[in-house]
Order: structure tokens, then sequence, then C-alpha cells
């Protein structure tokens, strides 16, 4: 007796086809107990009454697919992903063969079948705790998160380095740059170039590193002005109204922390098939891939309203991106900075002697210096006349008044008043 596989579907029309056969039921009714139309029931009916079961098997079981893929085409593209693409996903590396490799595209799906028959990939699961789930903000511009990333970005071939990421809450919007490291000048630079493609966002959701937010207790001008203590980072985006929303674990801010993943994987292998082994180099490859990402990944949010703000200008950007700092003016109204030294030049609203002023410094370098608001004029000091300058002022310095040595001051309290004269000897004996 031959036995043939057949399907649950196949199965069940098996069963309806007997029914038929044995009750003399209309196609009608075995139509509508198949699920199928009456002109089906009809091929499916005189299938059956010509194999019985072996008609109702689907004929292309057990034989090639005429769009399947060959032997040789196999063979190269497991070869390709050995030479080249190792350690990549099936989806990238599906997508990297079509890029890049002539004549071989490949579902994803089947590259995932062929990699784990050979051996050459297996996927990873991790155990993942419970955590409970945050809607997305509905409109962009609503909260940014924003985090670094260490990693072999260049696998050895390049510096160690930094990936900061922005990405936004509500859509996926991704701005992404390397750095050394995740410092204030790198995070800075990053939402400048934010600020200048999209706006000024409402709020950004960082991590508790001392970059973002500072947490000691407040100093005594603090207390006195009622101020809270704020990073550099903090002080521009508090000039700029941007709230500053500090998490407590990174599963809060899981969308920056998988696009991390995203990057680990996809970035690494673009920039070792570009053969890219700087941050310059890098830098300039990743706008282009980032938008490549977006245009991917991206979503639409909820609302149509960008809850962006405008920005006045990219001047105004200069001189907000900024470190501020306050020095007290010396007597001769000079103030030492970054171990160099600057003199107020005269002025109509000359700032007091003794006086705080506030010190900021840009991106690029330059100096700005504020007195109450008021922009102050200044020069640097040269290193010849600056040795000179204190070399005259140790000498002034260095000339001091003594006192005479008759001088009151060097008398003891005994000696500060004279002896009286007195005739009687026993007077004078009592009076010592």
């Amino acid at each position: 007796m031959e036995a043939y596989v057949m399907s649950r579907k196949e199965r069940d029309r098996l069963e309806v086809m007997g029914w038929k056969e044995r009750s003399g039921i209309s196609l009608v009714m075995a139509a509508e107990a198949m699920g199928v139309s009456y002109r089906q029931a009809k091929r499916i009916w005189r299938r059956y009454k010509a194999d019985k079961g072996a008609g109702l098997v689907h004929l292309g079981r057990g034989k090639k697919s005429n769009r399947g893929y060959g032997l040789e085409v196999k063979e190269q593209v497991l070869k390709a992903y050995g030479e080249r693409y190792k350690g990549f996903g099936p989806t990238l590396a599906s997508e990297k063969l079509e890029e890049e490799e002539i004549g071989l595209r490949v579902g994803h799906e089947t590259l995932r079948r062929w990699l784990i028959a050979a051996g050459m990939w297996e996927r990873q699961r991790k155990p993942r705790r419970h955590r409970q789930r945050r809607e997305r903000r509905p409109c962009f511009g609503d909260l940014i998160q924003v985090d670094g990333s260490h990693h072999e970005w260049f696998e050895g071939r390049g510096p160690k380095s930094c990936l900061l990421s922005m990405v936004d809450d509500a859509t996926g919007i991704t701005m992404a740059m390397m750095a050394e490291e995740e410092t204030t000048e790198a995070a800075m630079q990053l939402l400048k170039q934010w600020i200048k493609m999209y706006g000024i966002p409402r709020a950004l959701y960082t991590d508790r590193k001392n970059v973002y937010v500072v947490e000691r207790a407040r100093r005594p001008e603090e207390i006195m002005t009622g101020e809270e203590p704020l990073s550099a980072f903090g002080k521009v985006c508090r000039k700029l109204g941007i709230r500053i929303i500090a998490a407590r674990s990174p599963q809060a801010k899981g969308r920056v922390e998988r696009k991390h993943g995203v990057y680990q994987d996809r970035w690494v292998k673009e920039l070792r098939l570009k053969g890219v082994n700087d941050l310059a180099g890098a830098n300039r490859l990743l706008e282009k891939f980032t938008d490549m990402l977006n245009d991917k990944f991206g979503k639409k949010p909820a609302s149509e309203v960008d809850h962006h703000r405008l920005v006045a200008s990219e001047a105004s950007l200069d001189d907000i991106f900024c470190w501020e700092e306050t020095r007290v003016l010396r007597n001769d109204w000079t103030v030492r900075y970054k171990n160099r030294i600057y003199q107020v030049t005269r002025q109509s609203s000359l700032p007091p002697a003794k006086k705080r002023i506030t010190i900021l410094r840009r991106l690029d370098g330059s100096l700005w210096m504020e007195y109450r608001g008021q922009e102050i004029q200044f020069r640097e000091l040269d290193k010849g006349s600056l040795k000179k300058n204190d070399h005259e002022a140790t000498q002034l310095t260095a000339e001091k008044w003594h006192p005479a040595s008759d001088h009151p001051w060097r008398k003891s309290f005994r000696n500060m008043f004279p002896k009286k004269q007195v005739d009687d000897p026993a007077a004078a004996l009592s009076y010592r």
C-alpha cells in the first residue's frame, strides 16, 4: 500500500470527499464545508474520483521549485559570506550581497536557512527581565534620548572611540557622531547639529554622567542665588529652555540603547567594508549611513505636530554653546584663565576691580567676557610683557617698611613706661 504525505488541509478535504461519496451530498454543501468556491470543489471532486486520496496531494510536493536557487548560487553565496561577511546577520548579509555582489540576490530567510544548515550562523538569545512598556511620545521633538557607546568600532585598526547618538522618541530619527570620548564638547557639538537641522527639542533623556548632570551639594553662592548645580552642558540646555531628564537605568532609555545595538552590528561592518580606520573618515561616512537607517527604521509619529522650536540664528548658537566660568578681577584689571593672563581695556562701562566677571569659551576656542550681562573688551598679554611686569611687581612688593630700633613696637610692655625716680630706698624696694 502506497503512503502519501498530506497536509492538514488536504486531510480535511479527504474527509469531506469521503462524506460526499458515502452520503451523496451536493457539491454546494461540500464546497461550503471545505471553504472553497463551487468551481474549485468540482476540480477537487474530479481529482478525487480519478486517484482517490493521492489526487488531493499537492502536485508540487517533493519536487524542486521552479523559482529555487541552484546549487552553484548557494555555494557562491556561502563562500562570499565566509570570506567577507562573517559574523553578519542574515538580513544585513542579504542586503550587502545585493549591493556589492553581482547576481547574488537572496532573501534573508533563505540565507538564514542556508547559514544554519551550514553551521555558519546561530541566533543568540539573551534572557530578558520583565519591564513595563512605555508608549512613544506622540510628537516629533518632544523627547530626545542621548547616550554614548564605547566599542571597538574599528576592530583594532584605529583608535578607541565613542559613538554619541541622539534618537527621537516618537519617530526613531537618529543623529550620531564619532568622538574620542563622551565629553562635554562632543555632546554640545551633537546637540548643536540637531538644532541646526530640526530645531530646539523640549527635553533630553540622558544617563547620570557628569557630562549631563551634576550630583553634588549646592555651593554657598548657589544657595544665595537659589540656583541648582549644573554642568556646562546643563547650562547650555537651560539657556535653550531644554529640560534634562536623568534616567535611573539603561532600560529607561531603551530606544537609544537598542540603536547602539544596530550600530554595533551594522556600523562596524560598514567601516570594515569601506576600509575606514580614523575618526575623520568615519564621521564623513556616518551622515550617509545614518540617513539610510532613518529611511529604513524611522516611524511616523502619532501626531503631526512638531514640538521643535526655531532658533534665532547660528550666530546666537555660537554664543550659547560655551563654557561659563567666573573669575575675580585683580587691582590692575587683569584676570587669569587657562594659565593665560588677559588685560581688561579701558571702556565706558569698566567693571570695578575685585569683582567677579563671567568668562565664556565657545566651541571654536574663542573667548567672551561679561560683567552683569554686558560685554567686556580685553586683550591677552604676551609672555614677554607678562614676565617683565611680574618681575617689577616682585621688586615693588619686596621693599617693605621696617620700624626703627627705638620704635615702641620693638619694646616690651614694661619698657614702654619710664621708671620713677624715688629718694627713699625702702620705697624703691617696694616699687620694685
